[in-house]
């Protein structure tokens, strides 16, 4: 298994502009809260609880992020259990609502997310390795912290094996005048 610095460099290395980056923030999750919505039916009580394909996907989805890393693990712990509870309200409501908000937050989400890659000039993580979905929530929660001057050691690191963050602009394409 590859280690949390290998993931977020795999992931990294497709988002290198701020830009895209700063899509991200709002993309990813507002995808994951619609595949939460989604997932959040049909739901079954067992020992008390409420069980749904939303609560097996954050199980194991959070298990792989606690692996990777603890802290961070935790923390997506906490996120995907409010992505969960939240969802479960909406799946509650009728279907049209339900179907309504889950399709258009992750239509929506995809939208924000393809913007951002426009700005990057390279395709999505995930077309080329599908872990890049899984990674993409982490990656988000990474730059957030590396941001609020967190894990500066794992930034450090990203840094090392990717490259540093940038803003392209046009005359990034314009050829080289010799």
């Amino acid at each position: 298994m590859k280690t949390l610095v290998q993931q977020l460099s795999q992931y990294a290395a497709y988002h290198r502009d701020k830009r895209n980056i700063a899509t991200h923030f709002v993309g990813i999750p507002l995808i994951v809260f619609a595949v939460t919505v989604l997932l959040s039916r049909p739901a079954f009580e067992v020992a008390g609880l409420a069980l749904s394909p939303a609560v097996v996907v954050a199980i194991l989805t959070c298990l792989y992020y606690l692996k990777l890393d603890l802290r961070y693990g935790l923390v997506m712990s906490l996120l995907f259990a409010f992505s969960v509870y939240a969802s479960a309200a909406v799946a509650a409501a009728s279907t049209l609502v339900w179907l309504s908000a889950g399709l258009g937050l992750f239509v929506l989400g995809w939208i924000i997310q393809f913007i951002g890659h426009y700005y990057e000039r390279r395709k999505p993580a995930f077309v080329d390795d599908l872990i890049g979905l899984a990674i993409g929530p982490l990656f988000v929660l990474a730059e957030l912290g590396f941001l609020l001057g967190l894990r500066k050691e794992v930034e450090q690191a990203i840094i090392h094996n990717v490259g540093p963050t940038l803003i392209r602009t046009a005359a990034d394409d314009l050829p080289a005048v010799r």
